[in-house]
C-alpha cells in the first residue's frame, strides 16, 4: 500500500497524490509531503524512491533491504535512517526469537518525508492518523513529524519493558513455590529477550544523539532539543533494560540454588536410608550364608533375634543421626 499525506503551502491537505502529483508537491517547498510505503513490493516502490525524489541508489537498497541496525547516513540534501520498533510475546512457539523487530526506514527532506515499512508498524498508523486530524502536527515541518515517529517508536518499547518485568516477577515467586524445568526454560527466554532489545537501543540511542547533536541540513537547530528529548528516553531505557538483565541473572541463580538444595535433601535422604540398611545387609549376608556348622541355624530362637538385633540397630543409628541434626 501506498499513501500520501500533503499539506500544501496555503493549509490545504490532500491525500493518495499520483506519482506525478508527488514530484508537484515536492516543489511546493513551504509545504509538507509524507509518503508511506508499507507492505509494499520493493519493485513498486524503488522507482518512485530513485527517480521522483532523486535518492541515491545505495540508499535505496538500504531501504528496500531490511535486516540493518538503527544508523543514519547524511546526503546533503536529505537524511536516511533506520528505526526500529519492538514485538514482545513470549507465549509465541519460537522460543528462540521471544523478541521481533519492525524495521522502519525513513527518508527526511527539508519539505517532505518518506517511510517504508516492510511489514505494518502500529505506531506509523497511530500518527497518520493523528495527522489527519489534527494538521498542527503538519505544520511544524518534516523534522518535527519525523520526532513525533521516533518518540512515538520508543514510547511503544515501554510496555515491552513492563511485560518483561512482570514476567520476572511472575517467575520470582515460582522458583520458591515450584521451580519446573519450565521455568528455567522461560527464564532463558527472557534473557535472550533482553539481549535482543540490548542490541537495538544501544545503536538506535547512538541515532537520536546524532540527530540531537549533530548539524545536519534538513533539521533546524530548534528542533533538535526534541530529538535529545527522545534521546534522553533512550537512555533511560537502556539503562532499565540492565536492570531487569540483572534481575534475570539473579533469578537464574536463584532457581539453581533452590533446585540444588532440593536435590541435596534428596539426596541426603537416600544416604540415610542406605546407612541404616549397610548394618542390616551385612547381618543378612552373614546369615545368608548357610554354612553346615553355624550355630545359630539349629537354634529355634535364631531368626527372632536376628530380627530383633536388625531393629534395634537401625532405631540406634536413626537415634544418632538425629541427635547429630542430619534428619
Amino acid at each position: 500500500m501506498i499513501r500520501s499525506l500533503y499539506r500544501t503551502s496555503d493549509g490545504r491537505i490532500d491525500t493518495d497524490l499520483r506519482p506525478d502529483g508527488l514530484a508537484v508537491a515536492l516543489k511546493d517547498t513551504d509545504g509538507l509531503l509524507w509518503v508511506d510505503f508499507s507492505s509494499e513490493s520493493p519493485d513498486v516502490c524503488e522507482p518512485i524512491l530513485r527517480d521522483t525524489f532523486g535518492f541515491h541508489s545505495l540508499a535505496v537498497d538500504d531501504a528496500l533491504e531490511e535486516l540493518h541496525v538503527p544508523k543514519v547516513d547524511d546526503w546533503g540534501q536529505y537524511l536516511y535512517l533506520t528505526l526500529h520498533a519492538v514485538v514482545f510475546d513470549q507465549q509465541d512457539e519460537d522460543q528462540d526469537k521471544p523478541l521481533d523487530t519492525l524495521e522502519l526506514d525513513v527518508f527526511l527532506g527539508k519539505n517532505y518525508l518518506v517511510t517504508y515499512q516492510a511489514q505494518a508498524i502500529a505506531t506509523v498508523d497511530r500518527v497518520w492518523t493523528a495527522c489527519q486530524r489534527d494538521e498542527r502536527h503538519l505544520q511544524r515541518g518534516a523534522a518535527y513529524l519525523l520526532y513525533k515517529l521516533a518518540d512515538e517508536l520508543v514510547a511503544d518499547y515501554m510496555p515491552v519493558i513492563q511485560e518483561i518485568d512482570d514476567a520476572i516477577d511472575q517467575i520470582e515467586d515460582e522458583v520458591f513455590s515450584d521451580p519446573a524445568p519450565d521455568v528455567l526454560k522461560r527464564l532463558f527466554t527472557l534473557k535472550r529477550a533482553l539481549l535482543r532489545l540490548r542490541r537495538i537501543v544501544a545503536p538506535q540511542r547512538e541515532v537520536l544523539s546524532k540527530m540531537g547533536r549533530g548539524d545536519y541540513y534538513v533539521i533546524d537547530a530548534e528542533y533538535r532539543v526534541f530529538f535529545r528529548d527522545v534521546y534522553d528516553h533512550l537512555v533511560r531505557l537502556y539503562d532499565i533494560t540492565d536492570s531487569l538483565r540483572d534481575l534475570v541473572g539473579s533469578a537464574l541463580d536463584t532457581y539453581l540454588s533452590v533446585v540444588s538444595n532440593r536435590m541435596n535433601e534428596v539426596m541426603k535422604v537416600l544416604t540415610i536410608i542406605a546407612t541404616i540398611f549397610i548394618p542390616l545387609t551385612f547381618l543378612a549376608g552373614v546369615y545368608g550364608m548357610n554354612f553346615q556348622h553355624m550355630p545359630e541355624l539349629g537354634w529355634s530362637w535364631a531368626y527372632p533375634v536376628v530380627w530383633l538385633v536388625m531393629l534395634v540397630v537401625a532405631a540406634l543409628m536413626v537415634i544418632y543421626f538425629r541427635r547429630r541434626g542430619w534428619l
